[in-house]
């Protein structure tokens, strides 16, 4: 046999016991229930994976709801994009980032009447999945209170699937969620010097 052959052989032999590892693991996952989605960190693509399930559940014929805090005064790609589409409701909280508006208050008061938005579409058994973009940063600045979006977030529709995004995740929602990734910058453009760009960051 040659060196190539035997590589082939072992490889051969190697996917063969991963796939009956992850065929078991497949036949051991019988719960059918809504998940709970939480992207964090400080890396970029929290929203655009967000958005990116929601085109997926989209592409299943799913309802989905969205609401974006914090973004609000700036057009972006996904929200033209995702307001176009016949199962799609979309909030935006209306105010921008923290660090334009600069008034606690107002924030507070955008972040609260988005949140009451939010409450409608996981009340909702007809909506599949909601997307609460930016919603940890709402909750770090305390214009939200954790406990009683994590109240809320679970007494959601028992399929009903949430995302929530946002650097800094709270500890609560955390434990709350049944998937958590954390993204980390290695290099971003930005720190270059190069500004936002459309259909990367707007």
């Amino acid at each position: 046999m040659s060196e190539q052959d035997e590589r082939a052989r072992r490889h051969a032999e190697r996917m063969a016991r991963k796939k009956e590892v992850v065929d078991r693991k497949i036949a051991e996952a019988q719960e059918e229930r809504g998940v709970f989605l939480v992207l964090t960190g400080n890396g970029k693509g929290k929203s655009s994976s967000g958005f990116g399930m929601a085109a997926r559940a989209l592409g299943h014929d799913m309802q989905v709801g969205i609401v974006q805090f914090i973004k609000g005064r700036f057009a972006t790609g996904e929200e033209a994009f995702f307001k176009r589409q016949d199962n799609v409701q979309y909030h935006v909280m209306g105010e921008g980032y923290t660090w334009e508006t600069q008034d606690r208050d107002k924030d507070g008061e955008a972040a609260r009447e988005a949140w009451a938005h939010a409450r409608d579409m996981l009340t909702d058994p007809a909506i599949d999945l909601v997307l609460l973009d930016e919603l940890h940063i709402a909750l770090k600045y305390g214009y939200l209170d954790v406990d009683e979006v994590v109240r809320d977030l679970t007494a959601r529709p028992e399929m009903q699937h949430v995302i929530t995004t946002g650097r800094a995740a709270p500890q609560a929602l955390i434990d709350a969620a049944d998937t958590v990734t954390e993204l980390q910058v290695v290099k971003h453009a930005f720190q270059a010097g190069i500004k936002a760009q459309k259909g990367i960051e707007l």
